[in-house]
C-alpha cells in the first residue's frame, strides 16, 4: 500500500460521504442527504479509495454498498475524524461563550418524558442562551450516535455496558419501588423485603431497555426473571400490565413522580434492604472541548431531580 506521508490526505467531505453512504445504505440518498449529485458522491469514494490506494467498497453490480473489511476499518476511522474535526468548533464555541448556542441532547425514554417536564424550564432560566435539540431513543443507539458526533451529550442511566470512547459523570440515584396488583399476595405488606422479591417473576420493559437490566442488579434478584411471553415498550405499558393483574414489576422512583401511574389501580411499595437503585448521569465523547460545560450542567439536572 502506497504511503500517505507526501500524497494529499483525505477531505472532510470525502469522509462525510463514506459514513451518509454507511448509514443511509443507498447512492442516491447518501448524495441528497450530503446535497451533491450521486455522480460527485462516487466520484469522491473513488478518489478516496485512489489516495490510500485500496478499494474501500466491493463492485459486483449490487444496488446497495457493501463496504470490504478494509472499508469498515477505514469507516470507523472516519467516523472519529469527523467527531474530532466537530471537535474544534465546539471549543471554539466554548471558549467564546460556555453553554450557549445548539447543544443536541440524547435522552433514554425512562428518563425523558418524566424529567424534561421539569429540566426544560431550569436549563432556561440557567443558561437562557443554550439551544436545547432533544433526541430520545435506547441506550446502544444513542451512545453509536454520540461517538459518530450527532450528539453532544447524553442523559442516561448508568452504567452504560459499553467500551465506547466516552466519558460519564453520575449525578443522582434514583431509587426503585415495587408495583403490585392491589390483590397479590406481597401488597398486603408495607415494605417489601428483597428476599421476597428474588422468588418473583418479573414483569419487565423488553430488550435493549436498560432499565430492564439495572432494575434486577440494583436488587440483587439472580433468582428473579422476567415473566415468561411478557414484556413491555415503555413503562406506561408496565403500569398498564401491573393493573391489569398480569404480575408486579419495579419501577424508578422518577418516573412514580413524574406521573406515570396516571390513576392506574396500582399498589406501590419501597423495598427493604440497600434501597436499589439505578445511577442518572451524563456521558459525552472522552476528550470533548466543552467537557467542563457539561459538568456545569450537573447541578441544574440534580435539581431538577429532586422528588
Amino acid at each position: 500500500m502506497k504511503t500517505l506521508a507526501h500524497g494529499p490526505l483525505p477531505s472532510p467531505q470525502q469522509l462525510r460521504y463514506l459514513v451518509t453512504l454507511a448509514e443511509l445504505g443507498h447512492f442516491g440518498r447518501a448524495a441528497a442527504a450530503c446535497s451533491v449529485t450521486q455522480s460527485t458522491l462516487s466520484a469522491g469514494i473513488i478518489a478516496l479509495e485512489r489516495q490510500l490506494d485500496a478499494p474501500l467498497l466491493e463492485r459486483r453490480g449490487s444496488k446497495q454498498p457493501i463496504f470490504t473489511p478494509l472499508g469498515l476499518d477505514i469507516l470507523r476511522e472516519a467516523r472519529r475524524a469527523l467527531a474530532a474535526l466537530a471537535s474544534l468548533t465546539e471549543a471554539a464555541a466554548a471558549a467564546r461563550a460556555p453553554l450557549s448556542g445548539p447543544l443536541r441532547l440524547g435522552v433514554i425514554p425512562t428518563i425523558g418524558p418524566f424529567l424534561l417536564p421539569r429540566l426544560m424550564p431550569a436549563l432556561r432560566e440557567s443558561f437562557p442562551r443554550l439551544k436545547l435539540w432533544l433526541r430520545e431513543d435506547l441506550t446502544d443507539r444513542l451512545i453509536d450516535s454520540l461517538v459518530a458526533g450527532k450528539l453532544d451529550l447524553l442523559l442516561l442511566a448508568l452504567p452504560t455496558g459499553t467500551t465506547a470512547e466516552i466519558d460519564t459523570l453520575a449525578i443522582a440515584e434514583d431509587p426503585f419501588v415495587a408495583a403490585l396488583p392491589p390483590s397479590h399476595p406481597l401488597a398486603a405488606l408495607e415494605r417489601i423485603p428483597s428476599a421476597a422479591l428474588a422468588s418473583q417473576s418479573l414483569l419487565l420493559l423488553e430488550d435493549g431497555h436498560c432499565l430492564r437490566d439495572h432494575a434486577l442488579a440494583a436488587c440483587g434478584l439472580p433468582g428473579a426473571s422476567a415473566g415468561e411471553g411478557f414484556s413491555a415498550t415503555s413503562l406506561h405499558t408496565l403500569v398498564q400490565m401491573v393493573a391489569g393483574n398480569l404480575g408486579m414489576t419495579l419501577l424508578p422512583r422518577l418516573a412514580v413522580d413524574g406521573g406515570v401511574l396516571s390513576g392506574a389501580e396500582v399498589s406501590l411499595h419501597p423495598i427493604d434492604g440497600e434501597s436499589p437503585s439505578r445511577t442518572i448521569g451524563l456521558a459525552w465523547r472522552g476528550r470533548s472541548a466543552r467537557a467542563s460545560e457539561f459538568k456545569g450542567l450537573a447541578p441544574v439536572i440534580a435539581a431538577a431531580l429532586q422528588p
